[in-house]
């Protein structure tokens, strides 16, 4: 029996459907996981600014609610020689420094071992690092976005006080604060930051990881139905074909069986003897 035999046409039929169906609502589920994941980032990059308390208290995790939100503070700015150069950020295609400094911010109180709550904040990019600038003085409010700590990163260098990534807990050791959990790119300050220094780019918010992640599920699931629709098409009619290619020459050999039975039951009748005395020997 051939592919596309009559008796098969059903099972052909069935999985079209049923491939086209899978794979359609697979789509589906990738659509909305990809819309989630631009509305998270849209929801970033929209958000309204609220008071950094609101968001994230210096004794909090840093969670991604907070990240890349922008927030409002008062606070003084630290010495300047707490402050630190990052190196490896670019601004406008071009490599420099970010400039980071802590802020002790106003009217909160943490668990910090009597140290007095601080962000880290940057306060701008430069092309070299050369001497570091001083911290302006008195308060200061500030409008800042927040982001996440880096992971990695090189040794912290105490005598040029650079490094490769703003790691808190290894600046915590260097300053005499209780830091938060993340750090502030400044994009606004009153009174004005007298550091000629350039405004840091604020990086491109990025989605949430969990975001619309169920969707994301459901589509593979969808993909997972779609090709085990095709292994139990591919199974049924292997065994439809099989069973055809069997039981064709047995019909003839049945019969044959059959009709040599007859013809030895009636060889049999021949050959008995007759008995003379019946009715039928007279």
């Amino acid at each position: 029996m051939g592919w596309l035999s009559p008796r098969l046409w059903g099972l052909h039929l069935l999985v079209v459907a049923a491939v086209a169906f899978t794979t359609f609502m697979g789509l589906w589920q990738m659509g909305v996981y990809d819309e989630r994941r631009d509305e998270d980032k849209a929801n970033h990059a929209t958000a309204e600014s609220v008071p950094l308390q609101d968001v994230l208290g210096p004794d909090d995790p840093y969670t991604s609610n907070a990240d890349y939100h922008p927030v409002t503070f008062t606070g003084t700015y630290g010495a300047t020689d707490e402050q630190v150069w990052v190196k490896g950020r670019e601004h406008e295609g071009r490599p420099g420094y970010w400039l980071v400094a802590p802020v002790v911010v106003d009217g909160v109180e943490s668990d910090g071992g009597g140290r007095d709550p601080a962000l880290l904040v940057v306060r701008g990019w430069s092309e070299e690092a050369g001497e570091l600038p001083p911290t302006p003085q008195g308060d200061v409010a500030i409008t800042a976005v927040l982001q996440a700590g880096d992971s990695r990163g090189s040794a912290f260098d105490a005598q040029t006080r650079t490094l490769d990534g703003i790691r808190i807990p290894r600046l915590v050791n260097e300053m005499p604060y209780d830091l938060y959990g993340g750090y502030g790119i400044v994009t606004a300050q009153d009174p004005a930051d007298p550091a000629a220094l350039t405004r840091a780019t604020v990086p491109d918010p990025t989605s949430d990881s969990t975001a619309g992640l169920r969707n994301l599920f459901y589509a593979i699931e969808w993909w997972i139905f779609g090709v085990f629709a095709i292994f139990m098409w591919w199974r049924m009619c292997q065994d439809i074909r099989r069973e055809a290619t069997v039981t064709a020459p047995r019909i003839p050999a049945a019969k044959r069986a059959a009709q040599e039975a007859v013809r030895a039951r009636a060889r049999a009748r021949a050959t008995e003897p007759v008995d003379e005395t019946s009715p039928s020997g007279r």
